[in-house]
């Protein structure tokens, strides 16, 4: 693993394309990813800036949400995680990396598409913690379709379900915990403005995380409450294996970056501790864009 903070030419930091076909059912296992992903497992290093802090975050078993629910960890967060009951397997892993850092680890076993258990969840969290400082929405569907006829009014309800009414469902039955000096930080993605033909639905959610977030934040700054979005660029990730891409076009994931390469979860996980934490207090409404020089001419 690479050593992240010695100074070194980060196109080369981590894998390049091309990567192997490894096609898995949805959701995947981030186990079988091959290379495997840095979530910072053994990468990140904590400074402390969320101690004492409790955060929920949904699909924070792999990918983008595992970095982050190890990194706020480090900090000094006890950590919720919500996940799919079939991904126990990597929930395991990162609640004991979790308690490793002496911090309290909570599992939440379900599915977030279901309006009832996204509100319970929340109840649950803070039941557990008994308070909710930081939260992060970041549980994703992803499916390719090769054209808008091949996208099935199931196929886009499941998608929309899971990308915005349960971040709706999900904020509405936080906001009543969350005290002054809280974050709600959710996940778009760079296909909210440069979205791929084969991702109708997917794009269409995060095109609408962008708007929903920026709204909330106008009302919740009214309470002291900061809410900002996080937009990845291509990482590493399963959810890119298990439908999310064409199997070709996962061999060579990241290959047309700015890098050479996808990003790797743990390069994304600073930016979410960043706006958790108190150095972000004057931060809200924004967009965070973590694209791996996307935003270039």
């Amino acid at each position: 693993m690479p050593d992240r903070l010695t100074m070194q030419d980060p196109r080369s930091q981590y894998p390049k394309p091309p990567f192997p076909k490894q096609p898995q059912p949805r959701p995947g296992i981030a186990g079988k990813l091959e290379p495997r992903p840095d979530h910072g497992e053994k990468s990140y290093v904590g400074a402390g800036k969320l101690t004492g802090r409790k955060a929920l975050i949904t699909g924070g078993d792999s990918g983008i949400g595992r970095a982050a629910a190890i990194a706020f960890a480090r900090e000094g967060a006890d950590v919720a995680i919500a996940y799919l009951p079939s991904e126990e397997a990597d929930a395991q892993e990162v609640l004991t990396l979790i308690e490793a850092e002496g911090r309290k680890a909570i599992g939440l076993p379900g599915d977030v598409s279901d309006e009832n258990w996204s509100r319970q969840l929340v109840e649950d969290t803070v039941k557990g913690f008994g308070s909710l400082d930081i939260l992060v929405i970041n549980a994703g569907r992803q499916q390719w379709r090769e054209n808008v006829g091949e996208v099935t009014s199931d196929d886009f309800d499941k998608t929309l379900k899971t990308n915005l009414y349960a971040l709706h469902w999900i904020t509405q039955a936080a906001v009543p915990h969350l005290p002054a000096g809280a974050s709600v930080i959710t996940t778009a993605s760079v296909q909210a403005y440069d979205p791929s033909d084969i991702l109708l639905d997917y794009a269409t959610t995060k095109a609408g995380i962008v708007a929903y977030t920026k709204a909330l934040a106008k009302q919740l700054i009214e309470k002291g409450i900061r809410a900002n979005v996080v937009a990845p660029g291509p990482f590493w990730t399963v959810l890119q294996a298990s439908g999310g891409q064409p199997q070709e076009k996962v061999a060579h994931f990241g290959e047309r970056s700015r890098f050479g390469r996808p990003g790797q979860p743990v390069e994304i996980a600073p930016v979410y501790v960043l706006l958790a934490s108190q150095e972000g207090s004057y931060i809200t409404g924004e967009v965070f864009g973590v694209t791996g020089g996307a935003g270039l001419a």
